[in-house]
This record gives structure tokens, sequence and C-alpha cells, in this order.
């Protein structure tokens, strides 16, 4: 390989990799079809448009974003330094000023000796390698179509369907069991990794008048909603009948309530997000209620009435490999050396895991430039908790939030939730630092537009 590097997208990922490798020496070439053409979201001409929110999320360390950010300043993050630089007050959470955000993004691309913009669409991907596709969730139809044909069109998802994610700390174990339908004798292990929450008659008729009156998220002007039957929103199945949850994720065949000796009316399933356990999803329980609705109506659910959800479920237009299926660990595809994906098209959901995306794609590029094998981040690490989510569950990938379930289970003294996770931001902080340290070229990137100057964040603040 040779020092240069092509991107394809300049959003989150696609700028944040472009600028790291380009303040190592790397020479890179950032293709972008703005401002010649815009996907449906997009209304600027500026790189790195936020097009949904000029949220970044939480700022403390106890959140697993805030953590993640944190571990982005402390590796020489672009988009940080420009997040900071324009952010706005919004208590608890960072969120920019999202004009003055893209405009000091594009500047910093636009201004670098080292990165040549070149203006079109793709529409197929070039021969070039190494090459990193950034193209985000709104990736055009003719070079999805050419990703399709390259990793197989099962393994490419154009309609995000996502069910929410608790912690299982959260759960109320003793209103739920642990068993696997019919009890096939399987190992303990296996059947626990369902529980189930029973539901009576009354309970679950409740359920689904609560969910047909719940307010919905409306599609977005360049979201057509396009469900299909396997992975429909609960609300469609709640309206085609009364029953019709019953008779699909909430169905009760194969399970007895060890408790009762008898089969509820009906049970909403967990399975174990991780092989932890520190967190489930709901089987079956994607969504386009509102989030508010979300945490009002699944916390009626027996077990849930206090659930702390990681990930609300959701229904809407995405373009996204299956990660764990294709891609080697680096964002490279396997069937295809010199050939990776970052952003939002790997499967991580939102901006700052996007832009953390590309900043670790441009670390591992610049490690194998260099000859030697990619120095990752320590999996205690949000930054490995990044590839953590990219690298498991092929059978049921969906794009994500990082959350602390993404990182390697607190095996230290029993903590409180609240104990536990600054214990974990405490742990990763000092394995990033360690990590850092063993690489010649830390905070390189920060050091070519100066010191990023970001000041400790506070575990509470």
């Amino acid at each position: 390989m040779t020092a240069r590097v092509t991107i394809i997208g300049a959003g989150l990922a696609g700028c944040e990799a472009a600028l790291t490798l380009a303040a190592h020496g790397v020479e890179v070439e950032l293709i972008e079809q703005k401002p010649a053409h815009r996907t449906p979201a997009q209304v600027s001409e500026q790189l790195c448009e936020l097009v949904c929110s000029n949220s970044f999320r939480g700022a403390a360390l106890t959140n697993a974003v805030g953590l993640l950010k944190e571990e982005m300043r402390r590796t020489g993050s672009f988009v940080m330094r420009a997040a900071d630089a324009t952010r706005v007050p919004a208590g608890g959470a960072l969120a920019v000023d999202r004009e003055r955000f893209a405009a000091q993004m594009t500047s910093w691309v636009r201004g670098n000796p080292r990165i040549r913009i070149r203006v079109e669409r793709v529409e197929r991907v070039p021969d070039v390698r190494p090459l990193v596709i950034a193209t985000g969730p709104l990736t055009g139809d003719a070079l999805a179509a050419d990703i399709a044909r390259r990793v197989g069109e099962d393994a490419l998802a154009y309609y995000d369907a996502i069910a929410p994610i608790v912690s299982a700390d959260s759960i109320d174990w003793s209103k739920v069991f642990v068993a696997s339908r019919w009890d096939k004798g399987e190992s303990e292990a296996e059947k626990a990794a369902y529980v189930n929450c029973p539901l009576d008659e009354a309970q679950y008729r409740a359920f689904v008048e609560a969910v047909r009156a719940a307010r919905k998220v409306e599609p977005k002007p360049f979201e057509e909603p396009r469900y299909f039957e396997g992975c429909l929103p609960i609300e469609v199945m709640a309206e085609r009948g009364e029953m019709t949850l019953a008779f699909g994720p909430m169905k009760p065949v194969g399970l007895v309530d060890p408790r009762t000796g008898r089969r509820p009316f009906a049970v909403v399933q967990l399975r174990k997000e991780d092989e932890a356990g520190t967190a489930y999803n709901l089987v079956g329980f994607q969504s386009r209620m509102a989030r508010p609705e979300q945490e009002r109506i699944f916390r009626t659910i027996p077990g849930l009435e206090a659930a702390e959800f990681l990930r609300y479920g959701a229904v809407h237009r995405n373009t996204f490999l299956n990660a764990p299926r294709l891609l080697d660990g680096t964002f490279q595809l396997r069937s295809d050396p010199g050939l990776y994906f970052a952003g939002q098209v790997a499967g991580t959901e939102g901006y700052v895991e996007s832009a953390a995306g590309g900043l670790l794609v441009a670390l591992i590029l610049l490690d194998r430039l260099r000859g030697r094998s990619p120095l990752l981040p320590p999996p205690t690490t949000a930054l490995g908790g990044i590839l953590t989510h990219v690298s498991r569950n092929p059978e049921t990938y969906q794009p994500s939030n990082i959350t602390f379930a993404h990182l390697s289970p607190w095996t230290g003294p029993r903590l409180s939730k609240t104990a536990r996770y600054e214990a974990m931001a405490e742990r990763a902080l000092r394995d990033l630092d360690a990590w850092l340290a063993t690489r010649s070229d830390a905070g390189a990137a920060a050091l070519a537009l100066g010191s990023i100057g970001s000041a400790p964040v506070s575990l509470g603040g």
C-alpha cells in the first residue's frame, strides 16, 4: 500500500478519517457528491452536515456516549474539537450550532493541502485500494446495489427495524422467568439467553390499547415506510387486530411460568444482548412510537416497571452492512482486503459513534500503511466497544448507539448502577491512556491543529 487513501463520503466518519490521516502525512482523495447532488435529507452545501439534530447527546462520563466523546478527545478527534468549539447551552448534553460546526469542519477539510476533494456521485465501488466507504445511512441506490452484488443481497439492509434494549439490572427479576420455548433440553446457559415477562389477559389488552393510542413518530419526507412482514412495528401489528401481537412477538406458546405451572396469556421475551447478560433486547418490539411513549408503555410490562432504556425501538430508512458477517474486526471487508466501511453504513448509530468509526478506521489504516498489525483500543474502552458492536451477533445484527453493554463487563465488587458506570469509565480512561502511550502517533491529530485543550470531564458533570 502507498501512503494514499481514497474516501467516499464527507460526513462525520469520512471527514474524521480524512483529517486524521492527513495529520499523519497521508494523501487523501475525498469523494463527495455535494454540491452537485444531495441526498433527500441534505439541505446545506457544507461538509459534515448534521441533518437530524444538533445534539451529540450526554456529556457525563456515567453516560456511555459521554465516555466515548472524552476518549475521542484524548485520541485527537477533529469532530470533537469542532463540537467543543461550537457548543451551545444544552444542560447535561453536548449540543452544537450546527451551521458553525459544519463550517468549521468544512474549513479544516478544504484548507488541508493533503486532502483533495473530488465532487462526484459514485455509483460503483472504485478499484482503488485502500478505499474507505463512509456514505452514511442514505447511501445512493446505485452504489448500494453495487455493494450488495459484492457482499450478497441478504447482507445489506435498506430499511432498519430496531428493538429496544434495557439494562439487566433494571429488570425486576421477581416478576419474570428464564426459559426458552418448549424446553427442548437446552443447557442452563442457553435457557438463560431468554427472559420472559408474563402478562395476563387484562394486562395484555391494556397494553394493546396503549400501543394503539400512543403518539407515533411520523416518517421523514425521505423515508418511505416499506415495512417487511417479518419485522413490522408493533403498533402496525396492533392495528391489524387485538390478538395479532399475541400470535406474533408476544405469543406464549411453548412457555410455562414455573411459579404458576401455567402458560401465560401473553409474553414479552427479552434476549441477551451480550454474553455477560448486562443488557437485553425486547424481541420483535421495533416501534415508531415516540420515545416518551415507549418508556411509558413498555414500563407497564411486568418486570420492566423501572426499566432503563439503553436503546429505543425504531423503524427508519437505513443502509447498513451485516458487519459481523462481512468485516474482519477492523472495518475491512474480509473478501476484499483494502476495502473499509466507516460510520453508519457499518452499523454505528449516531453522530458520535459514526465519527468514532472514522477515527478508528484512520488509525487502523495508519498502522497498516506503516506495515504493522493494527493496535486496537482495549475492549474495556468505549472506542473498543465500537469494535465489539460491529463484531458480534451476526444473526441479529442491528445498528446501535454505544452503551456500557458494549464494553467488557465490570468484574470488580458489586456496585450500584451509577457507581458501576463511574468505575467502568475510570477503567476505560486508564486503559485508553495506556493504549495511547503504545502508539507513537498518540494525539498527533490534535497537535496538527494545536492542543485540543479540553479540560477533564467530571464524572458527575
